[in-house]
């Protein structure tokens, strides 16, 4: 075994209601000037609404998306806020 995590990712899929992400009230905003490439967002979105493009860049699928901030929390360079959702 190589000591690494097990880790599972959930890829969205569109459910009996559609979409999931209409209810949100806030949402993440990445900043790409400041964001590293390390993917933790993408690993720890309970969602999987963090998409990973092939060079590593990220973006939210805000159709998933529940506003949890939990990518932002885990971001170690704060290139994610949390913004009100009409903003």
């Amino acid at each position: 075994m190589s000591g690494l995590p097990v880790t599972a990712i959930a890829t969205p899929r569109r459910g009996a209601a559609g979409r999931t992400g209409l209810w949100r009230v806030e949402r993440p905003v990445i900043d790409h000037s400041r964001c590293i490439k390390c993917l933790l967002c993408w690993l720890y979105c309970p969602e999987g609404a963090v998409v990973r493009h092939e060079d590593n860049s990220v973006e939210i699928d805000y159709d998933y998306c529940k506003g949890c901030g939990i990518c932002a929390n885990e971001c170690p360079v704060r290139a994610i806020t949390v913004v009100a959702e009409r903003e």
